[in-house]
């Protein structure tokens, strides 16, 4: 499914949190051993299943705790809201909760260095599916306008999945090129996400 999973880590204290855990977890795990990395947390931007697929193996692994957002329905050992702010080691991590293709999507951003996890929320090139049971295309509409093309346009986004032309992007290239941020009314956005459903 070109599911993307990061780790973020502190190479000072060796502090790590692992985002979306899904396939090919023997590479992260040797990431974790070759670089003496400990991975306090697993952070979900959202539950669906192929992006918390990896979290028992890796919490089995490693102790890490799981962090989603508050509206998550599965098991997890922190709760995060917006606005809220994580630290591994001296990495400080912020929470943007961005519903809209679930409930409980959330952006990862870090200030320094100057990037943001975006999940499902925001592809390069396009946005995440809100057809999907929980999914909400107001609240798509909100989380697209109101927050992520608010951060600033240098931040390099890091999505979900590698459906875009390229892996990265930034939030300025995005607002430039990406048919689904371009501006519109909300009623035109529903309109343009939902031609073609029956």
């Amino acid at each position: 499914m070109a599911n993307f999973s990061y780790i973020i880590a502190d190479v000072n204290s060796k502090k790590a949190a692992i985002i979306d855990p899904s396939w090919d977890l023997d590479k992260i795990s040797n990431a974790l051993k070759q670089n003496n990395w400990e991975a306090s947390y697993v952070i979900n931007t959202h539950t669906h299943f192929d992006h918390v697929l990896g979290n028992d193996y890796i919490v089995k692994l490693t102790g890490a705790q799981v962090i989603q957002e508050r509206n998550s329905k599965l098991n997890r050992k922190i709760s995060v809201s917006d606005g809220d702010i994580i630290q591994v080691g001296n990495i400080k991590i912020w929470i943007l909760h961005t519903p809209g293709h679930s409930p409980e999507s959330m952006c990862i951003v870090l200030d320094e260095p100057n990037l943001v996890f975006t999940g499902d929320t925001l592809f390069v090139g396009n946005c995440g599916r809100v057809d999907l049971p929980g999914s909400n295309v107001n609240e798509m509409y909100y989380s697209l306008f109101e927050k992520v093309s608010k951060l600033k346009e240098s931040m390099t986004i890091y999505p979900g999945h590698d459906y875009g032309q390229f892996p990265t992007s930034t939030i300025g290239l995005e607002k430039k090129n990406n048919y689904v941020l371009q501006p519109r009314s909300l009623q035109e956005f529903i309109t343009f996400m939902t031609a073609g459903d029956d």
